[in-house]
């Protein structure tokens, strides 16, 4: 089975010579394997006449072509097709009952949508793109009897409620106007609004509008407003982000106490949190925008140790040219180098929170890390440091200039 996505935001006809449709042998043969749109002037591969030279990848001047081999039977398991050359989706997770479902694998393979196969929101249309009439009955009858077919014959009944946590929550704060108190009231449908709110730790932000919450406090607010919805399954976009440990483990608690009587899927890039939160985890891979494949569930312990690997035995697939390996760090001595920046004594107030600091130093190839509860003041040291805030009281020495990257 042979993928040809186009790229269609990085397709330029007008900036290029049409070298995709110039070079293509079989288009030279007289086969219409190359298409130009008469409107818009881009591309129309056909994979039935493709041959996979891969001469149009290479050739593309803006690299808006992906050309990939698949296995011959993941024909059969196409979930979702946007256009004749966009991306697509096989397989999906399942939803199982009182367990905690995760997906691990890099973004821009189709999690979003699959959530959105999965909550209804989208009718999949099985690879038939130009069906515009797909419905439900297609969707069910094309998958095997089990969780995921009895999960989309709800579906289709209308008899399942979803919530999501979204992946972004630094955007918020641009979205939603008004305080926490006022965003977790307009959402509260099991009316745990206090509960929620103290598990939480957020019990104190309640008068705060959304522009003054920090990036640990917003994933904190956007979990709670998941919580405090009334549905059947809750999906978790990597809701440990801009979370200190201790907060990353209050987290893993409320959820899988929420799966004792929800379902719940977990999308997270923190392995450790993956490992201790879920029960059962869907490794995603593919080609990013191009094609997004999802594994049947493990336990999570072989899912994880699978990834590292980059291959999957079962479909005998390598998804990685070589597998993750975590190297054990040797000593290093304290002074690696001349000193960069020091400081001693540093005070700094802002409203109610004041900073103090001990004395310190920085030296050329040193890595020095950084490690505490969120709110106690280490952005604020940084941004001292950078020169972004000015301090109160102490010293600061810098023999060079300093970028900083901000949290959020």
């Amino acid at each position: 089975m042979r993928v040809a996505v186009l790229k269609e935001d990085n397709c330029q006809p007008k900036k290029c010579n049409d070298e995709c449709h110039a070079f293509c042998p079989p288009v030279r043969n007289g086969q219409e394997c190359i298409i130009l749109d008469d409107k818009t002037g881009k591309p129309h591969i056909s994979e039935s006449l493709c041959i996979g030279c891969g001469i149009c990848v290479n050739k593309c001047p803006h690299d808006a072509l992906i050309i990939e081999q698949l296995p011959s039977e993941l024909e059969t398991d196409m979930i979702h097709r946007y256009s004749m050359n966009g991306f697509r989706l096989f397989r999906l997770p399942t939803p199982s009952k009182e367990s905690v479902v995760g997906i691990l694998g890099p973004n821009g393979m189709g999690k979003s949508t699959a959530i959105n196969a999965l909550s209804g929101r989208i009718i999949p249309n099985l690879g038939d793109w130009m069906d515009k009439d797909a419905d439900w009955d297609g969707v069910i009858e094309s998958l095997p009897r089990g969780e995921l077919r009895d999960f989309f014959v709800a579906v289709k009944a209308e008899k399942i409620r979803v919530a999501l946590k979204p992946q972004n929550v630094d955007r918020l704060p641009k979205r939603v106007q008004g305080t926490v108190r006022d965003l977790l009231t307009k959402v509260d449908e099991r009316n745990m609004f206090q509960e929620m709110t103290e598990k939480l730790g957020i019990d104190h932000l309640l008068e705060r509008t959304i522009q003054q919450l920090s990036g640990g406090e917003l994933q904190r607010m956007a979990i709670c407003a998941t919580l405090l919805r009334d549905v059947d399954v809750y999906f978790f976009d990597e809701p440990s982000s801009y979370l200190d440990i201790h907060e990353r483990m209050r987290i893993v608690g409320i959820i899988q106490e929420l799966s004792e009587t929800k379902r719940v899927i977990v999308i997270e890039h923190d392995l450790a949190v993956l490992d201790v939160l879920c029960d059962l985890v869907h490794i995603v891979y593919g080609k990013k925008g191009a094609f997004g494949i999802f594994t049947p569930a493990r336990s999570t312990r072989q899912a994880i140790n699978t990834y590292l690997d980059g291959f999957l035995p079962e479909q005998n697939v390598r998804i990685r040219d070589k597998p993750i390996k975590f190297l054990n760090h040797s000593d290093r001595v304290a002074e690696l180098g001349s000193q960069v920046v020091s400081w001693g004594g540093l005070g700094k107030k802002l409203g109610d929170f004041t900073l103090s600091t001990g004395e310190g130093a920085v030296h050329r190839s040193e890595v020095v890390g950084v490690v505490g509860p969120n709110g106690t003041g280490k952005s604020t040291m940084i941004k001292v440091l950078a020169g972004e805030h000015d301090y109160d009281e102490g010293w600061v020495t810098s023999s060079a200039s300093i970028s900083y990257k901000p949290q959020h």
